[in-house]
């Protein structure tokens, strides 16, 4: 019956807010670096999107080319 001695819920009170207090300098910057990987990652997925699409459409261009026989009409 621990939780009944209101000196228990204290001292727990009082631990938790001295072990939040110590991180706090640590956690906002944390957050903000965790936020930049998240923005540099999405980025460097949209730049391989726009690549990989290029990419597949001079492919498909230069096929097509091919078969006509002439591949200086892509260039």
């Amino acid at each position: 019956m621990d939780q009944d001695n209101p000196a228990k819920i204290v001292t727990t009170a009082a631990g938790v807010v001295g072990g939040s207090a110590l991180f706090a300098p640590v956690a906002v910057p944390t957050l903000h670096g965790l936020a930049g990987i998240a923005v540099v990652g999405l980025g460097i997925f949209a730049v391989g999107s726009v690549v990989y699409k290029a990419a597949g459409s001079l492919k498909e261009t230069i096929d097509t080319s091919k078969s006509k026989g002439d591949i200086r009409k892509v260039f």
